[in-house]
């Protein structure tokens, strides 16, 4: 891959990720704190993404990977998805946010496929160069953090300025993609059906009982994860913790860090207890939180943050290789989205949504009793993790080597 390829590519990725992390961290609290949303509203605000990641792989497989260029359609999204960043700043009302947020994410869900479209397609192994630029991702998304509490030292009140920030980022990307390399549709002329968009190509992994405990388990294990996303930025707001949204940016660095340690730890752990090691991160940093404040126990709410790494890669990578090894080559494709719409789509949508419910019950004169909050989505990671030991029994030896 040339030099400059490799540049125009890591620019993408970096973009990619800057505009996710300048709206998604914060936007519990700005829906909170700014436009004073129920716990309700702040899930449903979340779930749009979710909702977005179901439809994206329709949208990708029966319409851009037919009919349009990646690179000029990621340009067109990008361009669109800046004015309705810019939009949502004028609206007031948090029912209307949703729909506008909604809105947003069926622009935005797609651009993740469709970048990673453009990246593979110029590379002569993948394997090899994908994750360098990929890597840039999370250095986009880490910086925004810094940038939103060091340089522009945006207070709860000025959160809108985030999506303005994702604006002007998502305007600028989508100029640049129209100077991509051209990556025309590759399944232009071919037949594309609705089921194997969605993936159905895939059901015969059912067959086998261990996939089927492994995708249970994935759409349950979601669930919690949506309290993390929805509402940690406001509740270490809360608590006191200074530089919040920066703080949360150590959970990145964690899983840049733990993503390069997934082959050592896979040969000497296997796929069962790599995910369940997951499992108990999720629990673990639950109870972390429940249980820490930003005083003595401050050290608590940073390593729950830090545990990001394991939580995300011990089980969402392993989890995708896992996929990968059991699939055939002919349907890893569809091996890989289903697995996507499950957790991503199902999971986090059903997450989302109790997530809000949860926050509400436990709110009183708008004082959240944060502790109580916290050891639902601990004990359903538990719940989850228990279910999986006791029912999944993969062969180590059947898998692919890592």
């Amino acid at each position: 891959m040339k030099l400059t390829t490799r540049f125009q590519l890591s620019i993408m990725m970096f973009l990619q990720f800057f505009i996710w992390g300048a709206w998604y961290v914060t936007m519990g609290t700005y829906l909170d704190k700014v436009l004073h949303a129920t716990g309700v509203q702040v899930g449903a605000a979340y779930s749009a993404m979710a909702i977005a990641t179901i439809f994206s792989p329709i949208f990708v497989g029966m319409i851009a990977d037919r009919f349009f260029s990646a690179q000029k359609l990621l340009g067109v999204l990008h361009i669109a998805g800046a004015l309705l960043l810019y939009y949502i700043t004028r609206v007031d009302n948090p029912s209307f946010f949703y729909w506008v947020v909604l809105l947003y994410s069926l622009m935005y869900a797609p651009t993740l496929a469709l970048a990673n479209s453009v990246a593979f397609r110029q590379m002569n192994d993948p394997a090899k160069e994908f994750p360098s630029v990929r890597f840039l991702g999370t250095i986009g998304w880490i910086a925004v953090g810094w940038m939103i509490d060091k340089v522009f030292k945006l207070q709860t009140e000025q959160l809108a300025q985030t999506f303005i920030i994702a604006a002007v980022a998502s305007g600028i990307l989508g100029l640049l993609s129209f100077t991509l390399p051209d990556t025309p549709p590759k399944a232009k002329g071919t037949q594309t059906t609705f089921a194997k968009v969605l993936g159905a190509d895939a059901l015969v992994l059912f067959k086998d009982r261990s996939f089927t405990v492994f995708l249970i388990a994935s759409i349950l294990i979601c669930i919690p994860l949506s309290f993390y996303y929805s509402f940690t930025n406001l509740y270490l707001t809360e608590a006191g913790m200074k530089n919040v949204t920066s703080s949360m940016t150590l959970g990145q660095f964690s899983e840049a860090l733990f993503i390069l340690l997934i082959p050592f730890f896979f040969r000497r752990l296997g796929v069962k207890w790599m995910i369940a090691i997951g499992m108990i991160a999720w629990a673990v940093r639950f109870l972390l939180f429940g249980y820490g404040d930003a005083a003595e126990n401050l050290w608590m709410l940073f390593a729950g943050i830090i545990l990001h790494g394991i939580c995300f890669d011990f089980f969402f990578v392993t989890g995708q290789i896992y996929t990968d090894s059991k699939a055939d080559i002919k349907i890893q494709s569809s091996a890989q989205g289903l697995i996507t719409m499950a957790t991503y789509g199902v999971g986090m949508w059903i997450g989302t949504l109790l997530s809000g419910y949860v926050k509400d019950h436990y709110t009183v004169d708008k004082i959240v009793t944060w502790k109580s909050v916290w050891l639902v989505p601990a004990g359903i990671s538990v719940a989850v993790l228990l279910f999986f030991l006791v029912l999944f029994n993969e062969k180590r030896k059947t898998l692919k080597p890592v």
